[in-house]
């Protein structure tokens, strides 16, 4: 198969796509897109082949506006318009009960369903262009650190999809914050571009899953993408270094080996500099909005490289450092060392 390459001009050619049912890359906030037409059960399964993705993780169904959630789910709570109100479009995921048009593909076989509304308006425009909501995974084979670039993307799905719709950058960098919105408190499954700490202003009490922070078992049943697999992960083995960012980083230092490579803030460059082992920056210590848009890029960037390990700095769990420190612990599978 050949992959096309689409610009922003060609909205009506990945919205047809779609509709055919093909695979389309797609840009949003967050990280590239694998998109297929969310109602056609085909299309999904084949975003389950492109990606090698287990079966029993579900997808999240984009739509372009709240005014679409009754078309595809059901007993939808106020609490729902509220945070539609407050974050949507952008990078947040609700996860509702679903309606019976929505296939068992896109959900697992679970009666509810991921709901975004994506900020990026080329994804928007694609999806009503095409009049169908799009499931639409991260655009990377399944493990490996999600898609930021168009590039990205092409790395990993090149021959295996329909197109790619270059929308340049992600600007979040991470995936959306999903929160389930089907029991009481309202539950965060997975951190992401809406901090915890707005859900609670928004909502009141949010309970936290512990799959957040730690490994679900081989029983569990993931109730959202990016709970139960170990994701993000580049090819080397990644060992995550929390504490101060003094300590962390005088700790990496003194336990790399001359091949390991290191992510580490923007301030600690200089701690590694001269050394034959690759350095891929975080960003500064104190702005973990940069260092979200730059944790896959610096995962990523290390499998072009000979390293035989990786150690990363981590930010605390503040704002979206939960997110930030999520995927880095995902991408360790979860092996962290406190300094």
């Amino acid at each position: 198969m050949e992959t096309k390459r689409l610009s922003q001009q060609d909205i009506q050619t990945a919205a047809d796509l779609l509709r055919a049912g093909g695979l389309v890359g797609i840009p949003t906030e967050t990280v590239y897109g694998l998109g297929a037409n969310g109602l056609d059960p085909a299309a999904v399964g084949r975003i389950f082949q492109a990606k090698g993705r287990p079966q029993d993780n579900p997808l999240i169904l984009h739509i372009p506006g709240a005014d679409w959630l009754e078309r595809y789910c059901r007993d939808i709570p106020a609490a729902a318009y509220e945070l539609a109100r407050r974050f949507w479009p952008g990078p947040l995921t609700m996860v509702l009960r679903r309606r019976d048009n929505v296939p068992d593909q896109v959900t697992a076989g679970l009666d509810t369903v991921g709901m975004r509304c994506p900020a990026h308006p080329l994804c928007r425009a694609v999806i009503q262009a095409a009049d169908v909501p799009v499931a639409a995974p991260s655009g990377n084979t399944s493990g490996r650190p999600s898609p930021t670039t168009a590039a990205h993307m092409l790395e990993d799905m090149d021959g295996r999809i329909d197109a790619i719709l270059d929308g340049g950058p992600c600007s979040v960098g991470v995936e959306s914050t999903i929160v389930d919105l089907t029991c009481t408190p309202p539950r965060l499954l997975r951190p992401g571009g809406i901090t915890l700490e707005q859900l609670r202003a928004a909502l009141g009490e949010v309970a936290v899953d512990p799959a957040v922070t730690r490994l679900m078992g081989a029983g569990e049943r993931p109730r959202a993408p990016g709970m139960k697999y170990r994701h993000y992960a580049p090819k080397a083995p990644v060992t995550v270094v929390t504490g101060a960012p003094e300590r962390s980083a005088a700790y990496i230092a003194a336990h790399a080996g001359p091949g390991d490579g290191v992510i580490c803030f923007e301030e600690f460059l200089p701690m590694y500099a001269g050394g034959a082992r690759p350095v891929m920056s975080l960003g500064p210590a104190g702005d973990k909005g940069e260092q979200a848009r730059r944790v896959f890029d610096a995962l990523r960037a290390f499998d072009h490289t000979a390293v035989s390990a990786i150690w990363a700095q981590c930010p605390d769990s503040g704002g979206i450092g939960l997110a930030v420190t999520n995927r880095l612990n995902k991408a360790a599978g979860f092996h962290i060392v406190e300094a």
